[in-house]
């Protein structure tokens, strides 16, 4: 195997990475379900296979892939089928609404879209794609597409036992791949450039549509490595759990960075806390990647979180308030807790904790960017650069920063200055380089005049021992602007009223920071993984 330690990175295309990596270790697991899993060498196999059904369907280089999908080996088949042929496979947000499917399909290019009938947590995805696409359920069935509204669109198709009008079915697809041999694919993969787009990623449109961020084999194999060689570690034994969509950059960058190593990548169709411990304790899990506290919590608040064996754990990854990640460092003792900062416009994450960092820095800081990563912390107001310690707008250049938003040029006029992509982010680096993170510049409330994070109160509310998650959001103040308002999510069990909870505040923080209101809450309104403010918004709208 290829030496972790080492720094000497060669770019490669993913579909090369792989064949590479399976010629090494083709008989480890590469990715593993709880009732499923492929080797190394079987993912190749179905790899291939997927390919060949795509080509025989007129998918060539730079031909855009949807995928519509719940977790599952058939997804992560077809990412790679499309990376062999220079496809670029579009992973599509579970979650989202008809309208939304519509505006993606159109604004990817979309030339084949690929759903399942497993209904998942979120959706009937057959049923939905009709409502976005009305034409789909009157076309005739074995014919190419030709629908007014996504002209590009030639093929749906269905995975699973059924195919609604319009949908090719799966068996139909599988059957196509005799049409195309293995030395075809093979030519093809000899033709990707590692600097074309491998895959179009969409921003998760938790304010307005989401935005296309083409990103390239090389700033993603490189940004896996990097990951790999310069924070996990990672042995050609070891299995990393990440549950999260496979449509989003927390499980697809991991999954590189296993592929770097020769490691497995562990996940499930459906997050459910009793089934996950189940599959780390029965995996030996190594890496556990949560990333987000909604997950976290649910497992170390099961009554089967106690007698798992979590002995082979040695590191848990989570971006949460400096309070929550002290308990869930607290809770996973002895693995070490670090947390991340990034965003999928830069390859998903740009720096890491390093496992050697004191507690206090693993939990105020997110470490610092990889090596061929420059940040800088800038004034958004006057654009110049903020010292030392000091709160500003991050701007990231290097290697992984993606060249721009698909069909956007005025995105890309705003989010570009001199070389430099401004992230929107409020952050600020340490004298040691370490970033960390504040909120979004946009996520900052004006009290009077005052400026406030509203992750600052989210974080002193987490500190009491009833509060599991606290969200803030401003609400119009004829006086004041707007106020304060938070949004509380208690441990179960959990008792406190909003009274207490805001006299909590009160004596910690300047007064105009403290909540007006606390609205408790069982549920919070989702994107892929991050809570919808707007909605909130609207929910405290319908409540007044």
């Amino acid at each position: 195997m290829r030496d972790p330690a080492a720094h000497r990175i060669r770019l490669s295309t993913i579909g090369d990475l792989l064949l590479a990596v399976a010629d090494e270790v083709p008989d480890n697991p590469v990715l593993i379900f709880p009732d499923a899993r492929h080797s190394y060498a079987s993912m190749v196999a179905a790899a291939y296979s997927r390919a060949r059904s795509l080509h025989a369907l007129g998918i060539g280089a730079g031909d855009a892939v949807g995928l519509l999908m719940p977790n599952a080996l058939e997804y992560m088949e077809l990412l790679l089928g499309c990376q062999l042929i220079g496809a670029l496979a579009v992973p599509m947000n579970a979650r989202y609404r008809a309208s939304e499917l519509t505006y993606v399909i159109e604004n990817a290019d979309l030339k084949v879209l690929i759903t399942s009938d497993l209904v998942s947590e979120y959706a009937d995805f057959g049923e939905l794609l009709h409502r976005a696409l009305p034409e789909l359920a009157q076309a005739n069935v074995g014919e190419a597409l030709q629908l007014d509204a996504v002209p590009l669109l030639t093929h749906a198709v269905m995975f699973g036992q059924s195919a609604p009008r319009g949908f090719m079915s799966q068996a139909q697809f599988e059957a196509a791949e005799e049409s195309c041999a293995r030395s075809v694919i093979d030519l093809l993969r000899a033709r990707v450039r590692v600097e074309q787009p491998a895959i179009m990623m969409y921003t998760s449109g938790t304010t307005a549509n989401p935005k296309g961020c083409p990103l390239s084999h090389a700033l993603l194999t490189r940004n896996g490595a990097n990951m790999n060689r310069e924070r996990y570690f990672l042995d050609s034994s070891d299995v990393f759990w990440a549950p999260l969509p496979m449509f989003h950059m927390a499980a697809i960058l991991p999954f590189l960075a296993c592929l770097d190593a020769g490691a497995a990548l562990a996940s499930m169709t459906h997050f459910e806390a009793g089934a996950a411990l189940a599959m780390m304790g029965r995996e030996r899990v190594s890496i556990a990647f949560p990333a987000f506290p909604t997950i976290t919590n649910d497992l170390i608040n099961h009554p089967d979180f106690s007698s798992t064996d979590l002995s082979r754990l040695r590191r848990i990854n989570n971006v949460a308030p400096v309070e929550s990640l002290r308990k869930f460092q607290a809770a996973f003792a002895p693995a070490v807790q670090t947390g991340a900062y990034g965003m999928t416009e830069a390859g998903g994450v740009i720096a890491f904790n390093h496992p050697d960092e004191t507690l206090e820095s693993r939990l105020t800081t997110c470490g610092v960017p990889f090596p061929g990563i420059e940040v800088q912390i800038t004034n958004p107001d006057t654009l110049e650069a903020v010292a030392v310690d000091g709160r500003g707008e991050m701007w990231i250049r290097g290697y992984c920063v993606f060249d721009g938003y698909h069909r956007s040029p005025d995105k890309n006029a705003e989010a570009f200055h001199e070389g430099w992509f401004r992230s929107g982010d409020l952050c600020s680096v340490n004298a040691a380089g370490a970033i960390s993170y504040h909120g979004r510049i946009k996520d900052m409330l004006k009290v009077g005049g005052e400026n406030v994070a509203a992750i600052e109160i989210e974080s002193h509310l987490a500190k009491h021992a009833a509060v599991q998650l606290a969200q803030v959001i401003g609400k119009d103040d004829p006086r004041l602007q707007e106020v304060p308002i938070a949004f509380v999510e208690l441990v179960p069990g959990g008792v406190v009223d909003a009274d207490a909870l805001i006299a909590h505040c009160k004596g910690e923080m300047a007064s105009f920071k403290v909540p007006r209101e606390i609205h408790f809450v069982t549920d919070w309104p989702m994107s892929s993984t991050k809570i919808q403010k707007f909605r909130l918004k609207d929910l405290l709208v319908n409540t007044q």
